[in-house]
């Protein structure tokens, strides 16, 4: 059984690592309070935040895009692009009035027309964005500064939907970026937001440069989570991409690096004891780890076949191979709703994590020996350990396994593929996502069941459709706990994705740095030296 991983093992002594300088900085010294240089969770392999929900390209989206509405720190929407709403026609038409100013980073200014392609490229492929798109029958753009949305029936999470900061933002674009067919992915990035992405500059699996958008006007609030004045205070913003831990460790110890995002878990008692470092829970509410399974082939287009490695999965074991031993970090979630959201709910019974009743249950799946593919990270620590672990209990349980390891950006293309795993498809991946995200049950891709139209796995429940859509227009708290209790266990039964377990990370940038704001994206505004 797989415990505890080996990334560290061969690289020597950690402690001699942090102690070994890199390459001198590239930049002279006195450039120091104008740029930053940040180590991202993983390498930036595709830049369109519409066309992936690969958490390094969302964080990417906000130095370069805004939104129409962002979340204070109490999960609530505010205006953010918009000076505000009204809604009229008991419910039916929201009129929304743009801020003055505001202008993308190739000089045009935002029209009603951006934000209303924007929201239409958005709502194809996001899962609330289709719920909203569902309700609106006709999307209006009367003058530049304006725009509004007809409903066929009231939708009282509209705001909601536009503020929703994780995964799949509606980020706002160009008319003609937006036009493009949202199956395809973007590659050229003009947006609205406070900084602008330098092209030139860019080398994947190296760096990505951000520049200060001088055209950007702040909104005067003060800056709480992905709402208030997003103000640049670093004139530029480099992104070093540095797979091995222990050199991204060596770099920041040494002032090379000012931020890195997701330190190593075995390396953090040794970012701990600098004093130069500091180490800051950012987003309280977590990240949930997951399996995800493909339920347009076999073997995992019969329920009853993930239904065994639901019966057999033991959370500790993933949450020790990828966050360690300090269970004070992690903590068991046997439910798609995460702890510390409203509705979590402990399944232990459908996760008694027993191999016995795993290997009983594949034995009278009828499972006939067909090939497992799961595609899986070398180079995304919080990852790749799971899928080691998966692989190794998959093939306990029974099952004929193929771990196909890449690097992260080959992960998120494959998955992509609908097709036959003969054909260069897959059957598992892992991942993990924000708690509070995935507590929503409009917003979960966990949860919801919408087949091809919905997530890669593509797990197709009517019935949770139904839950869904009766959630978001009940007015009665008490029935809507109801329906998300109904939900979240049904989604849980038929396993398309099954959870592995709940963990904080304690984020280390320089102590000289300080503005830091908490969500659950490394926002560059409000930060200083």
């Amino acid at each position: 059984m797989l415990h505890r991983r080996g990334l560290l093992r061969g690289m020597g002594g950690a402690a001699a690592l942090l102690s070994a300088p890199l390459a001198a900085p590239a930049l002279a010294q006195n450039s120091r309070a104008t740029t930053l240089r940040f180590v991202p969770q993983a390498n930036l392999s595709a830049l369109d935040p519409i066309w992936t929900t690969a958490t390094v390209t969302t964080n990417h989206g906000f130095y370069v895009f805004d939104t129409l509405y962002g979340v204070d720190a109490q999960g609530q929407p505010q205006p953010q692009m918009v000076e505000g709403h009204e809604l009229a026609e008991n419910g039916l038409l929201w009129r929304f009035r743009l801020r003055e100013g505001l202008k993308f980073h190739d000089g045009s200014p935002v029209r009603g027309v951006d934000v209303i392609a924007s929201l239409k490229r958005w709502a194809a492929r996001d899962p609330f964005g289709q719920l909203v798109a569902r309700a609106v029958v006709e999307w209006q753009a009367p003058e530049d500064r304006s725009f509004a949305l007809r409903l066929a029936r009231p939708f009282p999470l509209m705001l909601d939907a536009l503020a929703k900061p994780d995964s799949l933002v509606a980020f706002i674009m160009p008319e003609r970026l937006a036009a493009t067919d949202p199956t395809k992915a973007l590659t050229e990035m003009v947006g609205s937001g406070p900084y602008r992405f330098l092209a030139a500059e860019f080398n994947s699996g190296s760096r990505a440069v951000y520049e200060k958008f001088d055209g950007y006007v702040p909104r005067a609030e003060a800056p709480e989570n992905s709402a208030g004045g997003k103000v640049a205070k670093f004139r530029r913003i480099e992104w070093h991409i540095i797979p091995d831990p222990a050199t991204a460790a060596a770099a920041l110890v040494n002032g090379e690096v000012d931020w890195w995002e997701r330190p190593h878990a075995d390396l953090q008692p040794l970012l701990a004891r600098s004093r130069d470092i500091q180490r800051v829970v950012q987003d309280t509410s977590g990240r949930l780890a997951l399996m995800r399974l493909n339920c347009l082939h076999p073997p995992f287009n019969d329920p009853r076949v993930r239904r065994a490695i639901r019966l057999a999965v033991n959370q500790e074991d993933y949450m020790r191979a990828t966050q360690g031993d300090d269970a004070t970090a992690w903590n068991d979630t046997r439910s798609l709703f995460p702890r510390r959201t409203p509705f979590f709910q402990d399944h232990k019974d459908l996760m008694p994590a027993s191999l016995d009743a795993a290997k009983q249950a594949l034995k009278e799946s009828g499972y006939a020996g067909q090939k497992v593919v799961i595609i899986n990270p070398t180079d995304f620590p919080d990852i790749g350990p799971l899928g080691q672990v998966s692989a190794d209990l998959l093939r306990r349980i029974g099952f004929n396994v193929d771990l196909a390891e890449s690097d992260w950006g080959t992960v998120i293309q494959r998955r992509n593929s609908r097709e036959p795993v003969e054909k260069g498809g897959w059957s598992m991946f892992h991942t993990t996502g924000p708690a509070s995200f995935y507590g929503n049950p409009a917003m979960s891709s966990l949860t919801r069941g919408q087949g091809e139209a919905g997530w890669f796995g593509w797990w197709k429940s009517d019935r949770a459709e139904e839950l869904v859509d009766r959630w978001i227009y009940s007015t009665d708290p008490a029935e809507q706990r109801k329906l998300a209790h109904e939900l979240g266990r049904l989604a849980l039964d038929e396993a398309g994705t099954v959870p592995l377990g709940q963990f904080t990370i304690r984020t280390a940038l320089r102590r000289d740095l300080s503005g830091l704001l908490t969500g659950a994206a490394p926002y560059p505004w409000n930060l200083s030296r």
